[in-house]
């Protein structure tokens, strides 16, 4: 189980329409600033892309017809680079065929055109709150985790780690760079259950530093004094 994202209480939610309807995009980021969203925009799949990946965004708001790359190819190219910013997908299409094959592509949400745009507002701030389990591939630094191969890799090189240490890399990537705390990280091991003994997640936690870090010119999991703990790379 993965925390959700925590945002400060004044801290504005970021957000990124895909739209190529000018019309209709001038009036989303009205809206949206009118419920104290911001919102970049981008016309087309490439410039979306680009955005996407030069930013910061707590919610992407994902056309299905673009121009350069439709809204699937778009969702799937954000996925496939360990993007796993909630994605709300804004179409015509309303069959359960087209649904399928946007939670397919890595969306995380649907809103059928015509829509309210209250309800647009309420979804992206909903989304705003969390992250999306779709990403296929996590990213810190140089080490990388493919969660579709189940493999993880520092600087090219291969890392062997276990089952739990798997479960403690993929919640601190995740939330990367943020603080993961110790309270999470139990949860995610146990689950809510009775801990096998007071020291067991420092012993985890030291395995998988001896597999990541070891090796390598500088550590990247690191605790935070009273806080948890936080996965970060050079410059973090």
């Amino acid at each position: 189980m993965k925390p959700d994202i925590a945002l400060e209480p004044r801290m504005k939610i970021q957000t990124l329409l895909v739209e190529d309807s000018l019309s209709l995009a001038d009036t989303v980021v009205a809206y949206l600033a009118l419920e104290d969203i911001d919102c970049d925009h981008a016309a087309s799949g490439p410039a979306g892309l680009r955005l996407a990946l030069d930013n910061t965004y707590h919610a992407i708001l994902l056309d299905i017809s673009l121009p350069g790359m439709d809204g699937l190819e778009l969702c799937e190219a954000l996925r496939a680079r360990g993007i796993d910013v909630p994605v709300l997908m804004l179409t015509a299409r309303d069959t359960l065929a087209d649904k399928l094959a946007g939670f397919d592509a890595g969306t995380d949400d649907y809103l059928v055109k015509p829509f309210q745009l209250e309800e647009l507002a309420a979804r992206a701030k909903a989304l705003a709150h969390r992250r999306s389990a779709q990403a296929k591939r996590l990213k810190v630094g140089d080490l990388e985790m493919d969660l579709s191969a189940r493999t993880v890799t520092r600087a090219g090189h291969a890392i062997e780690i276990t089952p739990t240490g798997w479960t403690l890399l993929e919640i601190l990537m995740r939330n990367a760079p943020n603080v993961v705390s110790r309270a999470e990280l139990e949860q995610a091991l146990w689950d809510g259950g009775d801990l096998p003994d007071t020291n067991a997640l420092k012993v985890h936690l030291y395995r998988l530093r001896q597999k990541v870090d070891k090796p390598f010119a500088f550590a990247m999991i690191r605790t935070v004094a009273n806080h948890g703990v936080a996965i970060r790379g050079p410059d973090g």
